[in-house]
């Protein structure tokens, strides 16, 4: 094993120089400063130790003085946004209780409803809304409606983003394609397809509101993400008869959800329609997407050549790209190509990001190399980069592969002075880790901080309970967790039936109100030519 990780050390070294806490005698050659990555000379003679200690104090007090004042900067900044922030918020309240608040500055409201609108706060942004509305110089905008549509559709709200395209279409609104792809975006967004198509339909119906590339993808994109490839291919058939080509953003979208879908051959046969195509050519993401596709399945050559053909076309790698090839080959125990994943990384001077780290960290807990995943969870800190659930999952599933329960406690020790937002995947990763150990106390100790944290067990933390507890002979606690799981389940499939059939139910009798619409205006338009007939007559 250490031999398999002889370049990834190396990489390592090399990559982030001085800061290593390990003697830097196991790296790189001699008189190279890898910070810079500029040869530094080494004097003959032996300095004065003394001399030295001085210059090494001066250069830590500098460093720290400059520290001291970027904090101070820095909070200086942070205090000044916030008492923007709350004197603007002051204003508002007192001009409402005024009697003003229909006198508010155009800017000030519009930068808290695109605040709001950014962060998908959406019951805070349609108050700052409302107020909008309340204003003398208000005049209704369909930009301004398109966002707060998107927003809604992105929160999952579409009855919400359904009231406001109304409320914009009595506003005198002219209504474009762009708004009606907005609200078909809400409702394919939450799965709610049957309005989705509806919308389509309707669309297809209006001269200056027809569908374009950009509706069409929205509503592939929905129906990839519940695996509905049916009603993907009634999409794209639907484009074809109406003289719309895909674009790169389509085939991209396609490319990727075939390929987390295993689905190899619609994947490479969207590929080579896409690259047959003059007018759409493939870019980083496409790129990005096939890679990730044959080396999350293990198909590491064909993962290779596929790179090597996207660069001989000119497409340039990006982070996103030597990640993905980290994450393939550390899956794959191929350390090798890893480390020199991670040599390229620092030749073009590519910055680590948090991904990079959460991929490298789970590479070597795997790998059982406690040592070196400690250093890179110590220097990912150092480098400012928060660490988040995922890097606490990978060091709770290493050291409870190692059995080592002392070093969980100080993972938990950490979190309690972070501010890292936990959830039942990394709960679930801390019973197994207790399970597998027999740690019993600890396991029911984890069931109470779930408790804390609002968060709820799921079948994978009852499942991994009934393994420790089986594994470790306490059959009977094993088998009333079994009922408990049984009885979560029946629940769990009473309340999906019941939810298929409540929306069963709404589709249906949304059908049967179209049906008599449909009705209605025909009766309306026999009784027009009736009426027409006798005219002549």
């Amino acid at each position: 094993m250490k031999k398999k990780f002889g370049l990834i050390f190396s990489a390592m070294a090399s990559f982030f120089g001085p800061s290593n806490p390990i003697p830097a005698s196991s790296f790189g050659p001699p008189g190279t400063d890898p910070l810079t990555h500029r040869k530094v000379s080494v004097p003959g003679s032996k300095p004065d130790s003394s001399s030295m200690e001085v210059e090494t104090l001066k250069v830590k007090e500098a460093k720290e003085r400059k520290e001291e004042t970027n904090k101070k900067i820095a909070s200086q900044k942070a205090v000044s946004i916030i008492l923007r922030r709350e004197a603007a918020k002051a204003v508002i309240e007192y001009k409402k209780k005024k009697g003003n608040s229909k006198k508010l500055l155009p800017r000030t409201v519009l930068e808290a409803l695109h605040e709001r609108i950014t962060a998908l706060r959406w019951e805070s942004a349609l108050k700052v809304f409302e107020l909008l509305q309340e204003q003398l110089w208000y005049r209704p905008n369909v930009g301004i409606y398109i966002k707060l549509i998107v927003m809604l559709g992105k929160c999952k709200e579409p009855e919400k983003a359904q009231s406001l395209f109304e409320m914009m279409v009595e506003e005198g609104c002219v209504v474009n394609q762009e708004a009606y792809t907005a609200l078909l975006s809400a409702y394919s967004r939450s799965g709610r397809f049957h309005e989705a198509f509806s919308i389509l339909e309707e669309m297809k119906n209006i001269p200056n509101c027809l569908p374009d590339v950009f509706t069409y993808t929205i509503l592939i994109k929905s129906c990839l993400q519940v695996y509905d490839f049916d009603k993907v291919q009634i999409l794209l058939s639907d484009m074809e008869c109406m003289g719309i080509k895909a674009n790169t953003v389509t085939y991209n979208t396609l490319i990727d959800s075939y390929g987390k879908a295993k689905r190899f051959k619609e994947m490479e046969s969207t590929l080579v329609e896409m690259l047959r195509r003059r007018d759409c050519k493939p870019d980083v993401w496409t790129m990005n997407s096939t890679l990730r596709a044959f080396g999350g399945s293990g198909q590491i050559e064909m993962m290779e050549k596929c790179y090597e053909k996207f660069q001989s076309a000119g497409i340039e790698p990006s982070i996103k790209t030597f990640n993905i090839l980290l994450d393939s080959y550390g899956k794959t125990e191929n350390y090798e190509k890893m480390g020199a994943v991670m040599e390229f990384m620092q030749k073009y001077h590519f910055s680590w990001t948090i991904v990079t780290y959460n991929i490298v960290i789970d590479a070597f807990g795997r790998a059982g190399d406690l040592k070196q995943m400690e250093f890179l969870f110590r220097l990912m800190q150092s480098e400012r980069i928060k660490p988040n659930c995922v890097t606490l999952c990978s060091l709770v599933r290493a050291y409870g592969k190692a059995g080592k329960a002392e070093k969980l406690g100080a993972v938990l020790r950490f979190i309690e002075n972070s501010d890292v937002a936990l959830d039942t995947v990394f709960f679930n990763c801390l019973v197994d880790a207790y399970g597998m150990m027999g740690c019993f106390t600890e396991l029911k100790g984890v069931l109470e901080m779930m408790e804390q944290s609002g968060c709820k067990p799921d079948k994978i933390t009852y499942r991994s309970m009934i393994k420790a507890y089986s594994v470790n002979g306490l059959t009977n606690k094993a088998s009333e967790l079994r009922n408990l799981l049984a009885s979560l389940e029946k629940t769990l499939f009473l309340v999906a039936l019941t939810l298929n059939r409540m929306l069963s139910a709404k589709e249906k009798n949304c059908r049967l109100s179209a049906n008599i619409t449909n009705e209605n205006d025909q009766l309306e338009l026999d009784r027009g030519g009736d009426e027409q007939y006798l005219k002549l007559n």
